[in-house]
């Protein structure tokens, strides 16, 4: 399958390594420059390539979005209708500014993104996961002390895409439901936000 990364930081770039080792093409684009990640696209190795933020949009048949919240409406709305847009934001007010609709519960964040990519199918994931748990503590399908990862989506063939990306890094993909209701249990504040649940002890802790 072909990913474009779409913020190439902790998450972005974990992940980048994770699905290239997991046998991806992946196209990896920041908000510098392809000449800036020379470095991280040399530790990926084969399979990893730097682009623009809109041509790694375009490249993948499913696109990671692992930006500043603030900063969502930057993003190539061109390049993505009908694909799986990962989700990986979460709102924090102090860096990215308020947003009423979020404030005020209305929304949630994934909403927001999904009405500014509108044409994608927004699913959100690894949002909750401290990033170095998602660097080092993959595990084997099967294996009980594999941690589970919450995900949220309207779309149930783009979460089921999503999921099977999950188990191929190493972790247990949990559906948290909706974008509006699930989204609510892993962002900030929500039950599942960087708790480090081992697979079991998250199904119960959305199912709360």
């Amino acid at each position: 399958m072909r990913i474009g990364i779409i913020g190439a930081g902790k998450i972005g770039g974990t992940l980048a390594k994770h699905l290239v080792d997991a046998g991806h093409e992946v196209a990896v684009s920041n908000s510098r420059g392809p000449e800036t990640l020379a470095g991280l696209v040399g530790d990926l190795g084969e399979g990893a390539q730097a682009l623009t933020a809109a041509d790694a949009a375009r490249f993948g048949d499913v696109v990671v979005v692992s930006i500043p919240f603030g900063r969502h409406r930057e993003l190539p709305t061109e390049g993505v209708a009908g694909k799986v847009v990962i989700d990986t934001n979460n709102y924090y007010p102090r860096r990215d500014g308020t947003f009423e609709e979020l404030d005020s519960e209305r929304m949630t964040s994934s909403e927001l993104l999904q009405a500014h990519l509108s044409a994608a199918r927004v699913v959100k994931a690894f949002n909750a996961i401290v990033w170095t748990r998602l660097r080092d503590d993959g595990r084997a399908a099967g294996d009980q002390g594999r941690y589970g990862i919450p995900l949220s989506g309207d779309d149930v063939q783009a979460k089921q895409t999503v999921a099977e990306l999950i188990e191929q890094v190493g972790f247990d993909p949990v559906d948290a439901g909706t974008l509006a209701e699930g989204g609510r249990k892993h962002q900030p504040g929500g039950a599942a936000y960087t708790q480090g649940l081992h697979t079991a002890e998250l199904r119960a802790k959305l199912a709360g």
